[in-house]
């Protein structure tokens, strides 16, 4: 709900606003899936099935971002560590979370940071196991995280992306 919120608010300020920029939202548990902006004010949480597939989240955002030219960037809103990776077509789910899946999702950040797309990650849990995987997502990535609360979402991702535009203006 949060993470809806965010995108639905950012949508029309980076509409009017920014034309250069975009906004690609994709969903993801199970699996990941590009969501069109119309689409996200009748999404439900309730759509989605178990798991937390950041991989798969980060593969389809890299080849949305890997059409663009300028700056990159993936903003990661999660409440969970990753519970499943794609392995030979298929997706693999298990929780606690295996060290393949962990690799997995490692190596497709490594893949986003050489491409020069930055991933901003913002965590709706305070979980020592993800926040320590999190942690090593930004030093392989140089990205940063953020730990919020999830009513306090929108602000830290406005924030942090009207400084960023104010810091290239200026």
């Amino acid at each position: 709900t949060a993470a809806k919120r965010v995108a639905m608010a950012l949508h029309p300020r980076i509409s009017a606003k920014c034309p250069r920029d975009r906004l690609y939202v994709v969903g993801f548990a199970y699996y990941a899936r590009e969501i069109p902006p119309e689409a996200i004010a009748t999404l439900s949480p309730y759509e989605f099935e178990y798991g937390t597939n950041l991989q798969h989240a980060l593969i389809i955002a890299r080849g949305l971002l890997g059409r663009r030219a300028g700056n990159k960037e993936i903003v990661v809103i999660t409440d969970g560590e990753p519970t499943a990776h794609i392995a030979n077509g298929q997706v693999e789910f298990a929780y606690p979370p295996t060290s393949r899946t962990m690799q997995s999702t490692l190596r497709e950040v490594g893949r986003c940071t050489r491409e020069g797309i930055v991933i901003n990650t913002f965590m709706l849990e305070r979980s020592r196991y993800l926040s320590e995987f999190v942690d090593l997502m930004s030093r392989i990535n140089r990205g940063r995280a953020f730990y919020v609360e999830p009513e306090h979402l929108g602000e830290y991702v406005l924030v942090d992306y009207v400084s960023k535009k104010t810091k290239r203006v200026a």
